[in-house]
């Protein structure tokens, strides 16, 4: 199989399993809800859960994203068994370190509970106490799950680890329900525990299924330990920059009107949607062979591979800028206008959303693009990158924000984001040079005015459905619907005409999948952009 259809059909897998796990996890919630309330048993709970998934989110996919290019190193040397060996000493000293992480936070469980409950009444913050001891060693359970992330995807196996989560949450809800019953607030924090254990245990099979080889051996100076700390700690940082600018924007905005802070949360969270699904499941399905590519010194294919990524990157950025800035009351007033959150509210979400959608590509491009540099086992620059933009941020937010209000922090955040990808780009271009060639914006052109003219469309279908249907919920669904599958109609028809390659790549490899269920097996044409 070619590396555009492996790249293809992994970001499809990732894609709907990354979905099936938001969607448990909102059943997560949702059951936690029910049997708990928003009482100060379920604030003691999240307070001790804060750090294991802190944890996850900082360390375990530090070690996921450090193994992939190490390992495609060793296979491209031909030292696979090597490698089984190196993978073996990395996993034993993340499990001895995490143990002791583990075991003194259980110790000072009541220090950790103060830091993030202080407001706590004295009876919750001992509760807090008690339930960090019991979900603390799930940070032991979540680093191996990383480990073993790493390894699977380097192996280009994506659907156990992106299960991974899924498997979490349903664990989760049926402690919550059954255990729960029992057990109280108890019986949640060791579904918790319960649930980071089979975040690891679901990929087992799959990393017996490639082969590997566990050897019990433990070395802290070894060399290749050492290397994996020393690539792991950029990209921690660098993962740390966007609480940074979150921060920020808190801290101005706290001083504004009353709902600017929420607005903000509600907008960033409604813009960073298809990033956090679309993008992060098109990234991890390129960044192994990315880093094969480097490893066997093919850069130009390595750049032919990453733009074709940057490329399927926009086809859903673009438009989606579009669609949001057209969209925006509408869409905010479906999701989010009900109870407490009135009109105002709705006009300041919109406003945010407006400016947080103008940088909306570069949240989306900065991505693809730090994982070229990371498949080069260049961890350091799109670090570097991030920490001077920080600089940008603070002066676009101070300086906007006297004339926008919140909506101006919002705009900062987009101008800093469009800074970055424009750095990285640059700095990338010169180690991978041919990335981006004279084709690839004229591609950028087509999609640009495909979006503009799917934007009009949108815009008058909406102005008319507006007009014509009566109010409600179930009706302003309707016309989200209705005007979502206009743009989708129109900015397709667009790009076919226009000869979008990776479009065209699209559909034949929707026609490819369809044809699988049909009784002719001939392979679709291959399609190259």
């Amino acid at each position: 199989m070619s590396a555009g259809k492996t790249i293809a059909r992994a970001t499809v897998l990732i894609l709907a399993l990354s979905l099936l796990s938001r969607f448990l996890g909102l059943g997560r919630e949702a059951a936690i809800a029910y049997r708990f309330g928003a009482t100060g048993a379920t604030d003691a709970f999240l307070v001790a859960f804060i750090i294991p998934s802190m944890f996850y989110g900082v360390v375990g996919m530090a070690l996921a994203t450090v193994i992939v290019p190490l390992f495609a190193e060793y296979v491209a040397c031909g030292r696979r068994e090597e490698a089984w060996r190196v993978m073996s000493l990395v996993a034993n000293a993340v499990f001895v370190a995490a143990c002791v992480l583990a075991l003194l936070g259980m110790l000072f469980a009541p220090v950790v509970a103060r830091a993030f409950g202080a407001g706590f009444p004295p009876e919750t913050l001992r509760l807090a106490a008690r339930l960090t001891v019991i979900v603390m060693p799930s940070i032991v359970f979540m680093s191996l799950a990383g480990v073993f992330n790493g390894i699977l995807n380097a192996n280009n196996i994506f659907g156990p680890p992106a299960f991974g989560p899924a498997a979490m949450n349903i664990v989760i809800i049926i402690f919550a329900l059954v255990a729960g019953k029992f057990y109280g607030i108890h019986g949640l924090a060791a579904g918790a525990l319960a649930g980071a254990l089979a975040f690891g245990l679901v990929q087992l099979p799959a990393l017996r299924g490639v082969g590997f080889r566990y050897s019990l051996a433990l070395n802290f100076r070894h060399p290749e330990v050492r290397r994996v700390i020393v690539m792991m700690l950029p990209v921690m940082l660098a993962s740390g920059i966007g609480s940074i600018y979150t921060m920020i924007d808190w801290r101005i905005a706290s001083g504004l009107a009353e709902g600017s802070i929420a607005a903000l949360n509600y907008a960033n969270k409604l813009m960073n949607l298809p990033q956090s699904l679309f993008v992060l499941a098109v990234t991890t399905a390129l960044f192994p062979t990315l880093s094969r590519l480097v490893a066997e010194e093919r850069f130009g294919e390595m750049a032919a591979a990453l733009q074709k990524g940057i490329k399927v990157v926009l086809l859903l950025a673009i438009p989606a800028s579009a669609g949001l800035i057209i969209l925006r009351e509408p869409v905010v007033t479906l999701l989010f206008e009900r109870g407490a959150f009135d009109t105002r509210a709705t006009a300041m979400t919109a406003g945010a959303l407006l400016y947080f959608t103008v940088g909306l590509a570069g949240f989306c491009l900065n991505l693809p693009l730090t994982r070229g540099f990371f498949a080069m086992q260049d961890m350091r620059t799109p670090l570097f990158v991030s920490l001077a933009t920080v600089g940008v941020k603070l002066f676009f937010s101070l300086v906007l924000v006297r004339f926008l209000q919140h909506s101006g922090l919002a705009l900062a955040t987009s101008l800093t984001a469009i800074a970055n990808m424009l750095v990285l780009s640059c700095l990338l271009e010169r180690r991978v040079p041919g990335l981006f060639e004279r084709s690839f914006f004229r591609f950028v052109g087509r999609a640009a005015v495909s979006a503009v003219a799917m934007g009009f469309a949108v815009y008058a279908l909406d102005g008319i459905l507006a007009g014509c249907l009566p109010g409600g919920a179930l009706f302003l669904a309707a016309r989200v619907g209705l005007d979502i599958a206009c743009g989708v109609f129109v900015f397709a028809v667009l790009g076919l005409l226009l000869r979008l390659d990776e479009l065209l790549y699209l559909v034949e490899l929707g026609r490819g999948f369809l044809r699988r269920f049909s009784p002719s097996t001939q392979e679709p044409p291959q399609i190259h952009g």
